[in-house]
């Protein structure tokens, strides 16, 4: 075995110390990853999608509950839809789009980034849309036994019952999708010794060497998704449809009052 040779340096320093000098670790850089608002948003669905599987499982009396986990749920996701186009930078689907290739880079480890990754954004994407199916379905379903969405009456009785079919099927797939999201999270935070977790709870993510910090979002982003999550639910309500219920039983005419008796001629008047 030849033995390595130290090369003095004009500083006096060894050529082996010197060439030793730049692999010294570099503490890694702490970088403000998920703002806030997605952070409320996640853990919002978390407590909603949690209510919404008790008390779908528990049924009767716990229905109405279920009934209004539901019209959260719509809230969340038009919050999150409008966030994913106003938000920060990594809550932007632009910068998580799944394309192909995205995805090939990923698979072939040449995907770099702080976010999501592309199969996380598959996941992201794909419970998105089943939980606006979910919320949407049950909105017009009918279980003939214990709940009533409230925009049944807007469809017929069959299409509705139809509706309800496929929201419990659907709930299915959404056990699955579940269960796929929570064993990805596992995988990563044992074997590829990755926390998705603690970004989510702090905001805050470790990357190997400084970046430039992510863009936040504009100050007039958060309200404005507020408020259209807010009109989503209000909505979701259907506040019209039980006004036109209404409107039947005001516009039926009342007993008549029995008329008083004319007063006498002559009589002076009661004021």
């Amino acid at each position: 075995m030849n033995p390595s040779v130290s090369l003095p340096s004009p500083s006096g320093t060894s050529a082996t110390a010197a060439a030793a000098a730049p692999s010294t670790p570099v503490n890694p850089a702490r970088i403000r990853l998920w703002d806030a608002p997605l952070r409320l948003f996640h853990w919002s669905l978390v407590a909603a999608v949690g209510t919404l599987i008790g008390t779908g499982k528990l049924g009767g009396a716990w229905m109405p509950v279920h009934g209004y986990a539901g019209r959260a749920v719509v809230g969340l996701v038009v919050f999150r839809l409008v966030w994913g186009v106003v938000g920060s930078a990594p809550a932007r689907f632009a910068s998580f789009w799944p394309t192909p290739g995205r995805i090939a880079a990923y698979l072939r480890g040449q995907w770099q980034g702080v976010g999501h990754n592309p199969l996380g954004a598959l996941s992201v994407l794909a419970l998105l849309t089943l939980l606006a199916l979910q919320a949407s379905t049950g909105l017009f379903g009918n279980d003939d036994i214990a709940y009533t969405g409230p925009l049944a009456d807007l469809v017929s009785t069959d299409f509705s019952e139809q509706i309800t079919h496929w929201h419990q099927r659907l709930a299915n797939v959404l056990y699955v999708l579940l269960g796929l999201h929570v064993a990805a999270i596992a995988f990563y935070k044992l074997v590829k010794k990755h926390d998705l977790l603690r970004p989510m709870v702090t905001g805050w993510k470790q990357v190997p060497a400084p970046i430039t910090p992510p863009r936040s979002a504009p100050r007039w982003a958060l309200p404005v998704a507020a408020v259209l999550a807010a009109v989503a639910v209000y909505a979701s309500g259907a506040p019209w449809v039980r006004q036109a219920e209404a409107a039947p039983a005001a516009a039926a005419p009342a007993d008549r009052p029995t008329p008083a008796p004319a007063a006498a001629k002559g009589a002076s008047p009661s004021w």
